[in-house]
């Protein structure tokens, strides 16, 4: 088992930034292949991004690409989501997943753990 607990969301005006960071426990995490997904009310959950376990390999989606950067730190056990030029649009629930299967995941039945979620709103 892994707990995963996100950080770091709240209320931003359009064109600022937030920084989201993803803490786990309970099995090593450079064991894991990550993700970052969010979800608006009405709408499915959605991938953001995603790395590998060494953090070389990067995913972005089309949405985000150019201003979300993925990354994380194995030493510290944490991933992170730093969103800048932030848009109304981006209004969402984030939740960070972990993925054991090799390769980067890219919907949601290719995680096995999820946190709670942090909520971001951006105001316009």
């Amino acid at each position: 088992q892994v707990q995963l607990v996100e950080s770091g969301g709240g209320l931003v005006q359009a064109g600022g930034s937030l920084r989201l960071s993803c803490a786990t426990s309970g099995r090593t995490f450079g064991n894991f292949n990550m993700g970052w997904f969010r979800q608006a009310p009405g709408k499915e959950r959605e991938v953001v991004a995603a790395i590998g376990k060494s953090g070389t390999s990067t995913f972005h989606a089309d949405s985000v690409r150019g201003r979300f950067t993925i990354s994380r730190d194995n030493a510290k056990n944490t991933a992170t989501l730093q969103m800048n030029s932030l848009k109304p649009e981006d209004t969402a629930v984030y939740y960070c997943a972990a993925r054991t299967e090799r390769g980067l995941g890219y919907s949601i039945n290719d995680y096995d753990y999820w946190g709670q979620g942090t909520q971001v709103t951006v105001s316009s």
